[in-house]
C-alpha cells in the first residue's frame, strides 16, 4: 500500500469510529435474561446427569462406535499389527529382550530408522 491509500483507509476508520453502531433498545436485557435463565437450572443428577454430561444420543453413538471398532481391531487386527488378543489368550510374545527377532520387527515404523 502506498501512503495515500493508508491515509484514505485511516480516514474511513475515523468516520466509522465517529458514528458507532447503536444496539437496539432492550437487546442487552433480553440477552442477559436468557443467559441467567439457562444458568440458573441446576445440573441433573443420576442417569440424566450422566446422559447430559456425555452429550446425549449423538455423543453416545460415537462412544459406542469407537468402542466397537477398538474391540474389533483388538480381536482381528489388520495384517500389519500384532494380534494382541491372541497374545493375551495364549500367553505368546513376539519378542523378548535380547532376542534377535526384536530387530526384525517391522510394525509401527520400527523398520524405518536413521542410519
Amino acid at each position: 500500500m502506498t501512503k495515500p491509500d493508508t491515509d484514505m483507509l485511516e480516514s474511513l476508520f475515523q468516520d466509522a469510529r465517529a458514528a458507532p453502531p447503536q444496539m437496539p433498545a432492550g437487546l442487552m436485557e433480553r440477552v442477559m435474561a436468557d443467559a441467567l435463565a439457562l444458568q440458573s437450572s441446576p445440573p441433573a443428577r443420576g442417569w440424566r446427569g450422566l446422559w447430559q454430561a456425555i452429550g446425549g444420543a449423538p455423543a453416545l453413538g460415537g462412544l459406542i462406535t469407537a468402542t466397537a471398532v477398538g474391540f474389533w481391531i483388538g480381536v482381528a487386527p489388520p495384517s500389519g499389527l500384532p494380534e494382541i488378543a491372541a497374545q493375551i489368550i495364549t500367553g505368546d510374545t513376539y519378542a523378548t529382550i535380547g532376542d534377535d527377532s526384536v530387530n526384525a520387527l517391522t510394525a509401527f515404523g520400527w523398520d524405518i530408522e536413521e542410519g
